[in-house]
Order: C-alpha cells, then sequence, then structure tokens
C-alpha cells in the first residue's frame, strides 16, 4: 500500500486507537487496582476449545486483536488448525523464560492467556493482570513488565521462576508501548507513544532515570547484541533512532520505510528486520554497519515477525488485510499469503530462530 491510500489508512488505524484509548481509561477509572499477588499456577480457563492434536512445533500461533481470538496455523500446509476466542484485545505474546508455555497478554481483557508453545493447547489463564499490552522479562529472568498502554503506566513485578508479585505501578507520560532491557538487566527502556519519549526505568529502584524525545509515535526498541545502542522505530516517521543510551543521544537515524514500527533479529547476529506500516514494506538492517541493506514488500501494514529455526522463512501479519505473508528469506519475496481475523497482531511457533 502506498501514497495517499496507505497514509489515509494509516491515519484512520491511528484515529481508532486513540479514541479507543480514551474511552477505555473513563471506564477503567472506576475500577479497583491490582495489589493481590498473581501466580502463574492459575486455574485452567473456564472454557477450553477442542482442537486437532497437533504437539508439535509446526503449530503458529497468531493474535487477532480485533476479533479477541487466536488462530492456529500448520507452518508446514499452511492451512489454519482452528480459531478459539480469548481475552479482548490480544497483542503481543512471548515464551515463558523456561520455553514450557506461551504468554498471551490481553491488553483489555486485563489478562494472561498461557497456551503449550508447540500446539497452542491452552494452558491456563491469570486473571486481574491490568491493561497488559506489551510484556517482557529482563534477561535475568527477575522481573517481568506489562505495559499498560491504554493506562499510561507499567506494571513492574518480581518473579522467582513461579509466580508474580507487583513491585511498583509506575506511571509514564504517555502510552507506554514496547521495551527492551540493558545485558545485566538493570535498565527497561520503554517507547512512549503518546508523548514521543524513551523512558529508562531502574529496575532496582521502579523509578524513571530520564526520558529523551526520539522522534514521533516511537514504537519498537531493540538493544544491539553489544549492548551499545538502541534501535528504536519511529512510527510517525520514516526511519530507525540509534540512540548511545549511556549519553542519551540519538547518534544516527536508519532511513527505512514510512511507519516504522516492529523488530525481529534473523537470528544470524547480523541482520535485524523491522517492519514498515505505512509503506507496506519492512527494511533489512546490517548491525554491524547500522544501514538498511535491503527491503521486502509486504503490503497491508506489516507488524510482528517471526523467523523459523532454519533462517529460511518469515512470518509476518498483516493488520490491515486480515492476513498473514510468508516470506522466502533467500528471494525476498511473499510466497504465501494466508486468511486469519481482524487486525492479527502478535506471531509465534516454537521452532523459531534466536532473538539475537
Amino acid at each position: 500500500m502506498h501514497g495517499k491510500i496507505a497514509v489515509f489508512a494509516f491515519q484512520s488505524f491511528l484515529m481508532f486507537v486513540v479514541t479507543s484509548v480514551f474511552v477505555r481509561r473513563s471506564v477503567v477509572a472506576v475500577c479497583g487496582l491490582l495489589t493481590a499477588l498473581s501466580t502463574f499456577a492459575a486455574a485452567p480457563a473456564a472454557a477450553t476449545p477442542v482442537l486437532p492434536a497437533t504437539a508439535n512445533s509446526n503449530t503458529v500461533v497468531v493474535l487477532n486483536s480485533r476479533d479477541a481470538t487466536i488462530t492456529l496455523l500448520d507452518q508446514t500446509t499452511y492451512k489454519e488448525i482452528g480459531t478459539f476466542p480469548v481475552g479482548k484485545e490480544p497483542h503481543h505474546l512471548m515464551p515463558t523464560p523456561d520455553n514450557k508455555s506461551l504468554i498471551v497478554a490481553a491488553a483489555t481483557g486485563n489478562s494472561l492467556l498461557f497456551l503449550d508453545p508447540k500446539s497452542g493447547q491452552i494452558q491456563n489463564q491469570v486473571k486481574d493482570i491490568v491493561d497488559p499490552y506489551q510484556i517482557g522479562f529482563s534477561p535475568n529472568q527477575k522481573w517481568f513488565i506489562a505495559n499498560g498502554l491504554r493506562l499510561d503506566r507499567i506494571d513492574i513485578y518480581g518473579y522467582d521462576g513461579k509466580s508474580l508479585k507487583l513491585a511498583k505501578r509506575l506511571p509514564l507520560p504517555a502510552m507506554p508501548s514496547h521495551m527492551a532491557f540493558t545485558a545485566d538487566s538493570s535498565v527497561a527502556f520503554i517507547s512512549l507513544q503518546g508523548s514521543d519519549e524513551l523512558a529508562a526505568v531502574d529496575l532496582a529502584t521502579q523509578k524513571v532515570k530520564w526520558t529523551m524525545p526520539v522522534g514521533k509515535q516511537p514504537a519498537g526498541v531493540y538493544m544491539t547484541p553489544d549492548n551499545k545502542y538502541l534501535l528504536v522505530g519511529v512510527m510517525g516517521s520514516d526511519y530507525v533512532a540509534v540512540i548511545d543510551w549511556r549519553t542519551r543521544k540519538i547518534v544516527k537515524k536508519i532511513k527505512t520505510g514510512d511507519g516504522a514500527h516492529n523488530f525481529r533479529p534473523q537470528g544470524d547476529n547480523r541482520h535485524l528486520f523491522v517492519s514498515n506500516r505505512v509503506a507496506g514494506t519492512i527494511n533489512v538492517l546490517d548491525l554491524n554497519t547500522l544501514e538498511s541493506v535491503g527491503s521486502i514488500a509486504v503490503p497491508g501494514g506489516p507488524d510482528c515477525m517471526e523467523v523459523t529455526a532454519d533462517g529460511k522463512t518469515m512470518w509476518v501479519t498483516q493488520r490491515w488485510l486480515k492476513k498473514v505473508s510468508v516470506v522466502d528469506l533467500a528471494s525476498r519475496k511473499v510466497i504465501k499469503s494466508i486468511p486469519v481475523g481482524r487486525s492479527p497482531h502478535g506471531i509465534y511457533f516454537h521452532n523459531r530462530a534466536s532473538e539475537v
């Protein structure tokens, strides 16, 4: 999608997000705050769907955020295994540190759903995790953060390997979105889409160390493998900001397509993909030179990406087309497009490439 049509679609999508955030804040304001211990050993979900047995690593998990559903696809045949309902607005997902579960965060459903990472079958559910838009574990696995995009705050939990305990509810300026951590787990970096900033949070004290402007509507955040630079996708423009986080300076801007949004490493310790929602492209970045070395056309608001363990294919959610595309990385061409639900966002499969 290009030109005026792409810009109009992107602006319409942003209008929907902003309106939704305003309405939800009004409703959530009357709700009580979570203060109790939340554990991973929660009761199973009330309605567990009956799906075909697929206990292999070829199951693709796709979050349909507008439909509040999850679609399971067969990675080999490209066919749908099944679709089932979950909490409202499932946006992001990640495996637990032991890789025994896949956590699905339902933002307005205020819950975490745990799936078998190989089959996609429901294991259990943790409720009263308020507004978990984006989630992440620190590298040392002692901290778990849930970014509350609609509530302008992050919730920091202590993690002992079995349970979560709320340590701090920290207000942030506006729309905390994505996150990254320092290698020593001392600092978490949070992009703030509403205030065009990046925030650094000290995890030991649970206090904001600093904030800095980074560009219009910052989204994805990625720490380079050498722990030297932060890369931030500037969704309201057409570049990735390269930040020396120790000096708090933008040292470079890597030109991308319009709507630079999210990151996924190829798994070769060298290349990094960045999705460009408005341009309908994905740039290939060289982490050694911090330059764009290629582009892949993926129309319809490409968002989250997942790469197979062999590094041969990449799966991409297309937010505006209700589809997932499969990209052959050798030719950098889309080889398959698969229908899913509305506004597909997060995507995962077990036989995945390293996130470095």
